[in-house]
């Protein structure tokens, strides 16, 4: 989490000392002049300064979340963009600024003293606001960037805190230090991060269509790189490098590090601030005491007018049922109060008027194509629908429970970009992807047949050593045939059961298969005691392979399965908890990922013309958890998941942990849609 954090904690540090120094000038400002009751006035306005701005981060977000996917993009790139030159204006103006802030700070107050409490208020409103500006655009930024990590706001969090114990002890006297020297160094150290926000915001906006490039790329080594490694993380989370960047990225990265670095290094004079109210001076006056209100209505204020603001623009930005609709569900009112929307992202409420449970979908009539769904609406019952609408034709389709669909009238929606729906996929569509794994399923059970007889011999004839040799085999063998688990019935349990639930343990007259006999191999067990639990796994395996033909697979679990496979390998391989003694958990994850690979070859041609950008994803991803796999094998054995270095089982969890999160999209892309 640290490489996401870096960037956020050095403006979080940066930004806070600022704020927090021109706070301590105010302050000893009014100590020295006598001016103590003017205190509070002075954190109104520091007050009304953090209100602003957690207000102007807290409009981004809501407005960001309500926009669709390609807008979003253009919307976080140009803020990017207008944050990079934020920073650097930040950046020289701290340099230029730093010597002679206590003295215009002290001019301010000077002024604001004699002229009322609301210009005090205004006056330390204004000096920290710039900050706080700053500061929550920046974190918006760079909290896009890392996606679901905490880690930007945990950086800032520190960094703040940090500021503010600084600031404290500079106030104190209890710390010296040198800040035209840190100003500089932070600030050589945030232009380079900045270079990497520009690069990351122009993406996006390549990303949105705002700008031409996206595909022309300067630089790509997904191929040959580990995006997963702890140096790749940190370079991508702290410089906003990544493997693949277009020529533009690449332009523009280098341009502005090279001018913007070169300018600020021409322009470094290595001076000391003067301390904070140790200037010389005439001493402000006090202004003459003014009638006095409760002390809670100025602060109360400050914070509740940006954020009734900021309540009011989220409001007016966020999706609202278009044109006010709510849209009938039923077997003979599918779709009644349905207008044709205004592009963007649209909220329906769906109604359901009839007395059976039904599926919604929002569709392009012409090709079944769905925008939106939802999956059972209960009679009497009202949900919400959230799709992207551009321009082109849109329909409802109800299909209640054992009824038959209904498909409403046709809407004509002009304008507005492209969406993106989703191409409906029926039991037709994956007949040809199951027979392929059947026949593959089939081809595997007859191998796994003969290879539990040899180890069955193999106990037989008292040769423990081979046994265990041919016990991994046949695992792997039957670990490969994931995709099928769901239809191997009982079975299952019988070849491949784990003890857990069972009340005597590995010692449970229940406890069989595979992992009853690799406790009783590597626990020393004689060969007599696993006789029996080797004749009952060489039978089950025989029963598999005869009742397999006639089992029911239903084609649905197809594509649920691409991504069950690993859910369980990280489950259960990956943390031993299958391990009885072999220390082979990686041997089986590796069968594991070699099932997983035959399955997405099946339903290749469906993925192919629905998400074509996927594959390649997935090819990278299988590859790179391969290659760390592999590196846990000598040729002769595998490491115990047990004796990993910490790093290496870090970097096979995140490798997984990846294709399991680029894998999940599967089982939506080919989900069987009811359509009668």
């Amino acid at each position: 989490m640290w490489d996401d954090a870096f960037p956020s904690f050095l403006i979080g540090l940066r930004e806070g000392l600022e704020a927090g120094l021109i706070v301590s000038i105010l302050i000893a400002t009014l100590v020295r002049a006598e001016a103590r009751s003017r205190l509070p006035q002075v954190w109104t306005g520091v007050l009304a300064a953090i209100a602003v701005a957690m207000s102007f981060g807290a409009v981004l977000t809501f407005t960001a979340a309500s926009l669709s996917a390609t807008a979003q993009e253009a919307f976080g790139g140009t803020l990017s963009v207008i944050a990079v030159a934020f920073v650097t204006a930040m950046v020289f103006w701290m340099r230029r600024s730093a010597r002679g802030l206590s003295g215009e700070l002290r001019e301010k107050v000077t002024g604001a003293l004699a002229m009322g409490t609301g210009m005090l208020i205004l006056t330390s409103f204004l000096a920290v606001g710039r900050e706080g500006l700053e500061t929550a655009l920046f974190l918006w930024t760079t909290a896009r960037a890392a996606g679901e990590s905490a880690g930007p706001l945990t950086g800032a969090a520190i960094g703040l805190v940090l500021a503010a114990g600084l600031c404290w002890g500079l106030y104190r006297r209890v710390l010296k230090i040198n800040l035209t020297r840190f100003f500089t160094a932070t600030g050589a150290v945030l232009i380079v991060i900045a270079a990497g926000v520009l690069g990351y915001g122009l993406r996006d906006l390549q990303e949105g269509g705002v700008l031409p490039g996206g595909t022309a790329y300067a630089v790509d080594l997904t191929g040959s790189m580990d995006a997963g490694s702890w140096y790749s993380t940190l370079v991508q989370g702290v410089f906003n490098l990544t493997p693949a960047m277009t020529w533009l990225q690449v332009v523009a990265y280098v341009a502005y590090l090279v001018v913007v670095m070169t300018l600020f290094v021409r322009g470094v004079r290595v001076t000391t601030p003067e301390p904070a109210a140790e200037r010389s001076g005439p001493e402000p006056k006090a202004a003459r005491p003014q009638r006095r209100r409760p002390v809670w209505v100025i602060p109360a204020a400050v914070v509740a007018v940006p954020a009734v603001l900021a309540g009011l623009v989220v409001a007016l930005s966020r999706p609202k049922p278009a044109g006010d609709q709510t849209v009938a569900v039923s077997g003979t009112e599918c779709g009644k109060g349905f207008t044709a929307p205004r592009p963007g992202r649209r909220t329906f409420r769906m109604h359901n008027t009839g007395g059976r449970t039904s599926e919604v979908y929002l569709i392009d009539p012409s090709t079944g194509a769905v925008y939106g769904e939802i999956e059972g609406l209960a009679p009497g019952t009202t949900r919400d629908l959230v799709a992207t609408v551009a321009g082109g034709t849109y329909a409802w389709r109800c299909v209640p429970t054992d009824g038959k669909a209904v498909t409403s009238r046709a809407v004509r929606v002009s304008g507005g970009g492209a969406a993106k729906p989703v191409v409906p996929v029926s039991e037709q569509d994956l007949a040809a992807p199951l027979k392929a794994y059947k026949t593959y399923v089939e081809q595997g059970l007859a191998t796994l047949v003969t290879q539990t007889r040899t180890l069955d011999d193999d106990i037989e004839g008292g040769h423990l050593d081979r046994a265990r040799t041919d016990w991994l085999t046949a695992h792997r063998t039957y670990a490969s045939l994931g995709a099928a688990y769901g239809t191997f019935e009982d079975f299952d349990q019988k070849i491949d059961g784990r003890p857990d639930g069972l009340s005597d343990g590995v010692r449970d007259k229940d406890f069989t298969g595979f992992l009853r006999l690799e406790h009783g191999l590597w626990h020393g067990e004689p060969a007599k005691d696993l006789r029996a639990p080797a004749q009952q796994l060489a039978d089950a395996a025989a029963g598999l392979q005869k009742a397999f033909p006639a089992q029911e697979f239903d084609p649905g679990d197809l594509p649920l399965r691409a991504h069950e496979i690993l859910e369980n390998t990280l489950q259960f391989e990956l943390t031993g908890d299958t391990d009885q003694g072999s220390g082979t958990g990686l041997a089986t994850a590796d069968a594991n990922l070699a099932g997983t690979r035959e399955l997405l070859g099946v339903l290749q041609p469906l993925l192919t013309g629905r998400a074509p950008r996927l594959l390649p994803t997935l090819d990278t991803d299988i590859a790179r958890l391969q290659k760390l796999l592999d590196a846990a094998h000598d040729g002769t054995g595998w490491t115990p998941v047990g004796r990993l270095a910490a790093t290496d089982r870090q970097r096979l969890d995140g490798a997984t942990g990846q294709l399991l999160e680029d894998l999940a999209p599967v089982p939506d892309l080919l989900e069987i849609r009811k359509s009668a």
